[in-house]
């Protein structure tokens, strides 16, 4: 069977909105700060990681890059709080996410690709794929929830046939 390719969507808040926040200094909120020598990007994202006790906790994933075409083979959520990635370097990387309502179907996901400078927050229960690096190792600060319980639940994507993203 061959594999069905999801095009890749350029990353804009609007597209996203149904999958969280696309957190971007473009047409962001921002005002001077430090006798003006800073701009405050503000609130860029909302950040859920309160449930079940939980904690806010920022920590840093050292991705490495991704071949395309990518043979996609699972996605995850975090059904307990938010997960935000802010990129630390300028590499594109790709966003593949499905609805947070119901199991990933073929037709639901929905693969992006950012410009290098976008971070993205994924709301509480979005399922969306593993960080998928292009271009060389990529550092990116994450911000998601630190806490007892089970907070990452797992869906093989090989029921629903052979899923690739390429360019």
């Amino acid at each position: 069977m061959a594999a069905r390719t999801l095009p890749l969507l350029a990353l804009t808040a609007e597209a996203f909105a149904p999958f969280g926040d696309v957190i971007q200094t473009a047409g962001a909120h921002h005002f001077p700060i430090n006798d003006g020598q800073v701009q405050r990007f503000h609130d860029l994202a909302r950040v859920d990681a309160l449930e079940a006790g939980g904690r806010p906790g920022i920590s840093l994933f050292v991705a490495q890059p991704c071949a395309l075409p990518l043979r996609l083979r699972l996605l995850e959520r975090h059904p307990l709080a938010s997960q935000a990635f802010i990129p630390l370097h300028r590499e594109p990387y790709l966003v593949i996410v499905s609805p947070a309502d119901t199991d990933p179907a073929a037709e639901n996901i929905r693969a992006f690709v950012t410009d290098g400078r976008q971070g993205v927050n994924y709301r509480r229960g979005v399922w969306h794929h593993p960080l998928v690096a292009l271009g060389g190792e990529s550092t990116f600060a994450v911000i998601d929830r630190i806490g007892a319980g089970p907070n990452c639940d797992l869906f093989p994507l090989d029921a629903l046939g052979p899923l690739q993203v390429d360019r």
